[in-house]
């Protein structure tokens, strides 16, 4: 009853009392953004969603744009500078979600919105993580986040779909925020952001470079054919 009927317009109106609450602290943060960024001072991304559907998920930017001389991207720890390792150190990164949240793109609680590259290697049992609204915060982050293992995130994903209830849901609510308030398992050990899990699967030996240029390509040809 709950999964299939109540928790979609509660993460709604959820969504909404939010975003109003706060919307002083998000225009603060727009401005901010756009300075420190010198820019635009928000970032979309393809993610699979429910169904695998993919939608352009919304963050506040932590890295610059910043280029070489011949107009490549510098390495994220150059581009990621004090401010963007305070968005994401307190999470604020993750509010404008609240939009997409509000949209029907995403729910409150559920499996996080990995990369479309990361989908196409996981195993179809894994990839029934997507058969819900992929969420803000989720199993997997209140048991590690981004330090935990993939093969870990990922069966934190497939336990959370196996039995969504309102009283998990608010667990999970509530843990997040204490994580939140302690800054904890923002970033994998010696690392400013997490692996992609072709890079993973690459450096364990578990694919080739052959599968991995494969999946990359299939990767951008899906994104492609979603926009």
């Amino acid at each position: 009853m709950y999964a299939n009927y109540i928790k979609r317009p509660l993460d709604f109106f959820c969504a909404l009392a939010a975003i109003l609450c706060l919307s002083p602290l998000l225009l603060v943060l727009t401005v901010l953004g756009a300075v420190k960024m010198k820019g635009n001072p928000f970032f979309t991304q393809p993610r699979p969603g429910l169904n695998e559907k993919i939608f352009k998920l919304v963050k506040f930017r932590t890295m610059t744009n910043q280029c070489d001389k011949n107009g490549n991207l510098l390495p994220d720890d150059v581009r990621l500078n004090a401010y963007g390792k305070f968005l994401r150190s307190t999470s604020l990164d993750e509010l404008p979600e609240l939009f997409n949240i509000l949209k029907g793109d995403m729910a409150v609680i559920g499996p996080r919105p990995q990369l479309v590259r990361d989908m196409v290697f996981m195993t179809p049992e894994q990839r029934m993580r997507h058969t819900v609204r992929q969420g803000l915060s989720g199993l997997a982050q209140v048991n590690g986040r981004n330090a935990v293992t993939w093969e870990s995130k990922i069966a934190y994903d497939l336990e959370y779909i196996k039995n969504i209830t309102f009283l998990g849901d608010v667990k999970i609510i509530l843990t997040t925020l204490g994580k939140v308030f302690k800054r904890d398992g923002i970033t994998e050990e010696g690392c400013d952001t997490a692996t992609d899990l072709a890079d993973y699967l690459l450096a364990e030996g578990r694919i080739t470079r052959e599968q991995y240029d494969r999946g990359q390509a299939k990767a951008k040809k899906l994104i492609a054919e979603a926009f």
